[in-house]
């Protein structure tokens, strides 16, 4: 297989070696040029021809920003994978890139790790993520989980009163979301949780921007909340969100427990704990992401009695997570992204009884 090219875009010397160094350590992968700001970058680009850019934000002449804005003029199906700080000034820049255009992120290793440590983060976080976009991983997506018994498909419905609506999603989820989010309108009837892989700060910050754009309410997910219809929670990073219940209400649980699919939050523990206490009457979407999280959470609420819808994958920036639903027949549905939100509102009136406006 062709090695991917890769273009390495970052004003500190330092971390061009690192990345350099590390990328090219996997045999899958070629770095082909690197560039000190964005300026060069555009220059450098149809000379080399990459598959796929790493991007600094904070530069010199022309930052990332600007090199995206003008990068998507020229390029606009080049994957482009920003590389920032883990700061809430970095995290902002970072979600201004993704809306800009940026197919995904990974954080920079922090100034006071070892070289080990940056370099297994790097591995671990960086190297996956350029083979998924550049569908280096494709052979690999849809392999069966390791004691997996997906659910058959056709069983008997009663079809029950949906009581919430919960939303994995990874990456190309934060762009999903603010297509799928403000859609909702603002009687929607019951609460939605969600689970975006990132780490502190993006979520909060992803929760804040969501709720400028929604009528419904968007906040970061906090223990012991009492859910409500109108209201959707969205997991804090670093922390698995759960949906416990207390006599008669629903509240959230927030816990530091063990990564799954080396993930945390993992759209699976949200999964399975709604099927835990909601039963038959969950409705899941698994949006556009890298890796399987979601499929073992889609099996319990199947199993449960509740539905699953899927994005399809020509709307998916990795069809990974969602594709992995469909291969394990658990998907009662797929929809294109702009479709998501009109179908979960239609399936949730319908089975409560009662008419809800579309948001426009």
């Amino acid at each position: 297989m062709t090695p991917i090219r890769i273009l390495i875009v970052d004003d500190s010397v330092v971390i061009r070696r690192l990345l350099s160094d590390t990328l090219s350590g996997d045999p899958a992968l070629e770095v082909v040029g690197v560039a000190s700001d964005g300026r060069i970058a555009l220059a450098k680009i149809s000379l080399l021809k990459p598959d796929l850019i790493t991007l600094d934000i904070e530069m010199p002449v022309m930052d990332g920003l600007e090199a995206l804005a003008a990068l998507r003029k020229l390029y606009p199906k080049l994957p482009v994978i920003m590389f920032s700080t883990l700061t809430e000034r970095g995290a902002a820049a970072t979600l201004d890139a993704l809306s800009l255009g940026a197919s995904d992120y990974a954080t920079k290793p922090s100034n006071t790790g070892s070289p080990a440590v940056a370099i297994e983060r790097i591995r671990a976080e960086l190297i996956p993520k350029i083979k998924a976009l550049c569908g280096g991983m494709v052979a690999l997506k849809f392999l069966p989980l390791p004691g997996f018994r997906p659910a058959v498909k056709a069983r008997p419905r009663s079809n029950p009163r949906i009581e919430i609506v919960a939303i994995g999603t990874s990456t190309g989820g934060p762009n999903a979301l603010t297509a799928v989010i403000p859609q909702f309108p603002a009687d929607f009837p019951v609460p939605i949780v969600i689970v975006q892989h990132m780490p502190p700060l993006f979520t909060r910050l992803l929760a804040e921007r969501l709720n400028t754009l929604s009528p419904l309410e968007v906040q970061e997910g906090k223990a012991g909340q009492k859910l409500q219809r109108g209201q959707i929670w969205i997991a804090p990073g670093d922390y698995h969100m759960t949906v416990v219940r207390r006599g008669a209400e629903f509240v959230l649980g927030l816990n530091h427990d063990p990564q799954e699919n080396s993930c945390r939050p993992a759209v699976d523990v949200l999964f399975r704990s709604v099927a835990r206490t909601y039963g038959a009457n969950v409705l899941a979407v698994v949006l556009t992401g890298m890796g399987a999280d979601g499929t073992r959470g889609s099996a319990d609420i199947r199993e449960a009695g509740g539905e699953v819808i899927a994005q399809d994958e020509a709307s998916s920036v990795v069809w990974g997570m969602p594709g992995n639903v469909v291969a394990a027949n658990l998907a009662d549905h797929i929809y294109p992204l702009g479709g998501i939100a009109p179908e979960v509102v239609r399936r949730v009136a319908v089975r409560r009884g009662m008419a809800i406006a579309a948001h426009p």
